[in-house]
């Protein structure tokens, strides 16, 4: 019997920043302490708080320590498992209180999360069947297979749970389709093509919990009366296919996957298939061709998947977060599952909460939580102290959502009227020194770079947008350059045969929307409100700061700075070719931009 158990974050950030070698050294240190009896070590999934990894909780004293690494485990070990002194220098310190906790819970990053996908990750070892089954584990499946397919149906779409992967349909409605189309074999898909920059909700998951989607893959199986599944993750993420290679593995070994499940007739095989990284193939049908060795390009629709989908049979695509709730709704019930979220939009929502706030990772919410409470609480507020600016929600395809609409709930219907989308859950803050002209430039040459081609309006119309974008933070925009961009963005929303060109108009459109003054001032004034377009920025020396060093004088390429030593110098704009490399070298704040 272990008289403490520590669980160290490995996923994988945590790993890249060292989780593996915290691991070593703990083992070590337990060791030469007599004590690997009795403390247990747990390489787990990811706590969700990147930004302080790699992370590690001591329990049954639920102590948190963040941003250990292996030189702390001496002290660690003799410290708090010998001594029971807590080391209060690896606690957490709030950014903006300086106060130091100890308790996660406590944690503002945590209080305010509400997690029910991510409710293993971070608590069990994602390799280890049994401790998946203590938490109630494969008993949403057993239920289903307790109940007729239909009834199973219903109880998704009366849940209301609605598709996390981009535009929200109604999962149980998806199902419905499937379940009722005919064919002698039929397919489920799990969508674990996550290709968002900066998006990592999917893999987080697969890592920290692969049984929960399995038993998400196999309740959707029966309730359309499939037999066999494919999961189509990444190549990239070596470690979620390690974990889910071996979850299968196990659970054939228990008898949850393969034939006669839990002696109910139902037979089930799951398969995984590697994605070669085309963003494209987070589209159904361009997902679908690339598991059937073609080249992922989307099709026409109708028909829909449901209705002939994978090698032409009905096939019911969910990403992986949608799957990981449907366990819980089957064990815990509808009832229970509807009493969190908002009318339109039950449950919780994960997000990659990334950009310009204290605190980025993993946080799961629930449905109708505020933007605000989500980068000023669960973020922390905006780094530096600068100024909040906007919200760039639902990746690449996503909107800019701007400070006045803070307040906005995050839900489906209200993300879409503010002319967002919740998407698969990428968040990026951003602070004052932001330019929405460059970034919307930035997130539609990702878009355009993924265009697979296919139809003219999406490889011809973010082509022709990127380059007015490229034009106008060059300094080179023209008057006619913003209703240029709003006629060709309705016109690629519009006409765009899959959802990758239907919604990469979004960050235009939305910044727009909301930022079309800074539109106008590169334009009409040839200026970069943010400061950040080098091709509109002019560098001037601040005669009250500089003491002549002269060290901005050494490094400018072209020869445009005078001035005596210890005397005020002087920037001849006309020669300037705005590389920067003065403002860099300035040690004193001298050197400005306008």
């Amino acid at each position: 019997m272990y008289e403490k158990q520590i669980l160290i974050c490995a996923g994988t950030g945590c790993i890249s920043s060292g989780a593996y070698e915290v691991k070593e050294a703990l083992d070590n240190e337990l060791q030469k302490n007599n004590m690997e009896d009795k403390v247990r070590v747990i390489l787990s999934g990811c706590h969700g708080f990147c930004e302080k990894g790699p992370l590690l909780i001591v329990y049954p004293e639920d102590i948190f320590y963040c941003e250990v690494t292996g030189e702390d485990m001496p002290e660690l070990v003799e410290q708090h498992l010998v001594n029971g002194n807590i080391v209060e220098r690896l606690l957490y310190k709030d950014p903006n209180t300086e106060q130091i906790v100890s308790n996660h819970e406590e944690i503002l990053f945590y209080s305010k999360q509400k997690r029910l996908v991510l409710r293993n990750c971070g608590v069990i070892d994602p390799e280890n069947i049994d401790e998946y089954i203590i938490r109630g584990g494969y008993q949403g499946l057993k239920n289903a297979l307790d109940k007729d397919p239909s009834e199973v149906v219903e109880m998704i779409k009366n849940s209301g749970l609605r598709g996390r992967g981009g535009a929200g349909f109604p999962a149980g409605m998806k199902w419905e389709f499937a379940y009722r189309s005919q064919g002698d074999k039929k397919y489920v898909v799990c969508n674990a093509d996550e290709g968002d920059p900066g998006a990592f909700m999917d893999r987080s998951t697969l890592e920290g919990d692969p049984h929960a989607v399995l038993e998400g893959i196999m309740i959707a199986g029966k309730a359309i009366g499939s037999d066999e599944a494919y999961i189509y993750v990444r190549a990239e993420y070596p470690l979620a296919i390690k974990r889910l290679r071996t979850a299968i593995a196990q659970a054939e070994e228990y008898g949850l996957i393969g034939e006669n499940i839990l002696n109910s007739g139902f037979n089930y095989k799951v398969n995984i298939k590697e994605g070669a990284g085309a963003f494209v193939c987070g589209e159904e049908t361009a997902l679908l061709a690339s598991i059937e060795g073609e080249r992922g390009m989307p099709r026409p629709r109708p028909p829909f998947p449901a209705v002939k989908g994978l090698w032409g049979k009905p096939t019911c695509i969910n990403n992986v977060e949608t799957l990981a709730n449907v366990p819980l709704i089957m064990r815990k019930g509808v009832k229970w599952f509807t009493s969190v979220g908002t009318e339109g939009s039950k449950g919780t929502k994960i997000f990659a909460l990334t950009g310009k706030v204290n605190n980025t990772g993993l946080c799961e919410v629930p449905m109708g939580i505020t933007l605000r409470e989500v980068v000023f609480d669960i973020g922390g507020g905006i780094r530096g102290g600068k100024k909040y600016k906007a919200v760039q929600i639902g990746g690449p395809s996503g909107g800019c959502i701007p400070e006045s609409l803070l307040d906005l709930p995050i839900d489906f219907d209200s993300l879409t009227q503010a002319g967002a989308m919740m998407g698969s859950g990428g968040l990026v803050a951003m602070d004052e020194e932001t330019c929405m002209v460059d970034l919307a430039r930035y997130f539609l040459s990702f878009t355009q770079n993924e265009s697979c081609g296919k139809c003219t309006p999406c490889r011809e119309g973010t082509k022709r947008m990127l380059e007015i974008l490229e034009r106008i933070t060059e300094g080179k925009g023209e008057a006619e350059d913003i209703s240029r961009l709003e006629k060709i963005a309705v016109t690629v929303k519009d006409s765009s045969l899959c959802g990758l060109g239907q919604t990469a108009p979004n960050p235009i459109l939305t910044t727009l929307r909301y930022f079309r003054d800074e539109y106008e001032a590169h334009i009409y004034d040839r200026r970069c409100p943010a400061g950040m377009c080098k091709e509109l920025l002019s560098y001037y020396i601040d005669p009250e700061i500089c003491n002549g060093c002269r060290a901005c004088t050494k490094v400018c390429p072209v020869e445009a700075i005078t001035g005596e030593k210890k005397e005020p110098h002087v920037i001849d704009e006309e020669k300037c070719i705005a590389c920067g490399a003065c403002l860099d070298r300035c040690k004193f704040g001298a050197v400005k931009t306008k």
